[in-house]
């Protein structure tokens, strides 16, 4: 199975599937749309998240970073005045030390992925969506900024007028997410921002067209008209997207053949089959690994009878 994710919800869902799945039989293709060069070293947060998670490093009190982690460095630049706009742990900034040695060496980003999941003891396939670089900008009144500096740095407050993949129309996918999907037919799209995690994966040229000779299953990340977490509501709405599940759906109805939507939510079944797309109904929140796992098994049985 191939797995499409971001940097939180879906690796919550991750947390199940390897309960339900063999490991080494799952593919992971994470958007890097939201990598930033900082203090001189690449940082792919929705990548790390993925490989922290299978890796039992990651701190799952906040769905990022690594447990336990020291934060001596980022004080010490702080304190002269070199501030950061992401928080970076010790043990953290590692893993960004030893990609970004890669990369500066010759290897592309999918290389050095792999090389961290042997570093990592990874079993299944964590595989970067792209080796050339996509940045989601963002457009506020107060000007064009990273989605990092948007999030992070202004904590996601600042009115969004308008969100840009540059680099996206360049950008080929990777050799290594071709050859995976030329090999497996199941693909979900986890429970991610729709426009900055999942959007661009599946913007990536040629990717949609894929995605339509493939079973697609999406797990909503909206319950009602809220996003469960991240700023997915602000821009669904500057893109002109309703924000509901039935928004996500729209998004992807060139493709999608089911959508799990939470069973807090309200099922309009007659508007998901405008996108000629079956809904069905399950707890979509994971507030323990027992309910992704739960959820992770009804995936399963969806998907062996599409």
């Amino acid at each position: 199975m191939i797995i499409l994710s971001g940097g939180t919800g879906t690796p919550k869902l991750l947390n199940g599937l390897r309960e339900v799945f063999p490991e080494k039989d799952l593919t992971v293709v994470v958007n890097t749309a939201e990598d930033i060069w900082l203090s001189g070293n690449l940082i792919t947060p929705d990548i790390d998240t993925v490989l922290y998670l299978l890796s039992g490093r990651l701190d799952s009190s906040r769905w990022w970073g690594v447990k336990e982690d020291t934060y001596r460095t980022h004080e010490a630049m702080k304190a002269v005045g070199h501030n950061e706009v992401m928080m970076l742990g010790d043990i953290d900034r590692a893993t960004h030390i030893m990609r970004s040695d890669l990369i500066r060496n010759g290897h592309t980003l999918t290389e050095a992925t792999n090389q961290l999941c042997r570093y990592f003891e990874v079993n299944a396939k964590v595989l970067p969506m792209s080796d050339d670089p996509v940045s989601s900008m963002v457009i506020t009144p107060e000007g064009k900024m990273h989605f990092q500096d948007f999030w992070v740095g202004k904590r996601g407050e600042p009115e969004v007028l308008e969100v840009r993949q540059e680099g996206i129309e360049k950008a080929s996918i990777s050799p290594a997410v071709l050859e995976a999907l030329e090999n497996e037919d199941e693909v979900l799209i986890g429970p991610s921002n729709p426009i900055t995690s999942i959007g661009p994966i599946i913007e990536l040229p040629g990717m949609r067209d894929i995605l339509k000779n493939k079973k697609v299953i999406g797990v909503s990340p909206i319950i009602g008209n809220e996003p469960v977490s991240g700023p997915a509501g602000k821009l669904m709405t500057a893109r002109g997207i309703e924000v509901s599940s039935c928004g996500v759906a729209s998004y992807y109805s060139d493709f999608l053949d089911h959508m799990i939507i939470d069973e807090r939510d309200v099922v309009d079944e007659q508007k998901f089959h405008k996108y000629d797309c079956s809904v069905s109904q399950a707890d979509t929140l994971m507030k323990s690994v027992d309910i992704s796992s739960e959820l992770s098994g009804i995936i399963r049985d969806i998907f062996r009878n599409m």
